[in-house]
C-alpha cells in the first residue's frame, strides 16, 4: 500500500462529463489534483471542464475501444504528467424483464460496464507499475453484491467488476498499486430516473456522496467501500443466510418493484439515450 498525495496528483476519470464522474472530478480538483474527464459526449465534457477550471481536461473516450483508452491516457499524461490514478466510472443501467431485454442492450452493458473497466485496468496498470505506485478505483454497485430482479445483466456486470477488482488486488499486491471497488446504493443521478416508487426503502445517496467515498479511498486505500458504509454488513448475509429466509425478507421488502413499479415515462429520457448503444458504436458516459 502506497498512500497517494492528492495535491498535484494526476487522475483520469471515465464518464467524467456527468453524474458520479463529474462529482468526483470536482472533489479531486478541490483537493488540488489535476483531472482528465473522459467521455463520449465531448461537448458536455468540455463544458464541465470549463466550469472546473485549468486543472480539468476534457478528452474523448470510448471505453470499449483499447485505442481510445490508450489515446485518453496518453493525452492525460501529455498535459499533466505521469498518471497517478484511474477512476473507472462509466456505466449504464437498463432495467426490466430479463427476457425482454434485447441482446444488443445486454451486449452494450457488458461492453461498457465490464469490458470498459477491464480495458481501463489493462491500459492504466502498466503506467502505474512503471512508477511502482498508483491506484485504480472501479465504480461497481451494491448490485454487484446483492441480486436485484429487473437488473439481471447489470448485476452480472457489477458482480464481475467486484471480482475483477478483488483479484487484481491480490495479483498485484506487492506492486505498490492499490485497487478499490466502490459499491454505491441507489444514486440520485439520471441512471436512477423513474425509480422513486420502485426504489422506495432502498438507501439513497448523491453523486457527491459517492465522490467523497472515492476520494476517501484514494486518501486511505481500502479494497472495498460501500456507500453508505453501513451496507457493508449486507453482503455477508447474502452468502450465509439460508435462501428461504432471504426470500422471505426479500418478499417482505418488495424486491421485485424494479420489475413492477418502474416509472417508464420518467425514465424515458435515460432509456432513449442508452438505447442508442444498441445501434451505434459509441457508448454513453457515466451514470
Amino acid at each position: 500500500m502506497a498512500l497517494l498525495a492528492l495535491h498535484g496528483s494526476v487522475v483520469a476519470v471515465t464518464g467524467g462529463a456527468r453524474g458520479i464522474g463529474l462529482a468526483t472530478a470536482r472533489a479531486l480538483i478541490e483537493r488540488g489534483a489535476r483531472v482528465a474527464l473522459g467521455d463520449v459526449d465531448l461537448d458536455l465534457a468540455r463544458d464541465a471542464a470549463a466550469q472546473l477550471g485549468p486543472h480539468a481536461l476534457a478528452l474523448p473516450l470510448d471505453v470499449r475501444q483499447r485505442a481510445s483508452f490508450e489515446a485518453f491516457l496518453a493525452a492525460t499524461e501529455e498535459r499533466f504528467g505521469p498518471l497517478d490514478a484511474l477512476v473507472n466510472n462509466a456505466g449504464i443501467m437498463p432495467s426490466g424483464d430479463f427476457l425482454a431485454e434485447p441482446d444488443a442492450m445486454s451486449d452494450a452493458q457488458i461492453d461498457v460496464n465490464l469490458r470498459g473497466v477491464i480495458l481501463g485496468c489493462k491500459v492504466a496498470l502498466p503506467r502505474l507499475l512503471a512508477h511502482g505506485r498508483g491506484h485504480i478505483v472501479n465504480v461497481a454497485s451494491m448490485a454487484g453484491r446483492l441480486p436485484v430482479p429487473g437488473l439481471a445483466v447489470y448485476c452480472a456486470t457489477k458482480f464481475a467488476v467486484v471480482g475483477l477488482t478483488e483479484t487484481l488486488a491480490e495479483e498485484y499486491r506487492d506492486s505498490g498499486v492499490d485497487f478499490t471497488a466502490v459499491l454505491p446504493a441507489k444514486v440520485t443521478t439520471e441512471l436512477a430516473a423513474g425509480t422513486e416508487r420502485a426504489g422506495r426503502g432502498i438507501p439513497t445517496v448523491s453523486a457527491e456522496d459517492v465522490a467523497a467515498a472515492i476520494v476517501g479511498a484514494l486518501d486511505h486505500p481500502v479494497g472495498e467501500v460501500t456507500v453508505p458504509r453501513y451496507l457493508k454488513a449486507l453482503a455477508p448475509l447474502q452468502s450465509s443466510a439460508p435462501r428461504p429466509v432471504l426470500r422471505t425478507v426479500r418478499r417482505a421488502l418488495g424486491d421485485r418493484r424494479i420489475l413492477n413499479e418502474l416509472d417508464a415515462q420518467a425514465r424515458a429520457g435515460y432509456t432513449s439515450r442508452i438505447a442508442r448503444l444498441a445501434v451505434t458504436d459509441s457508448p454513453e458516459g457515466a451514470a
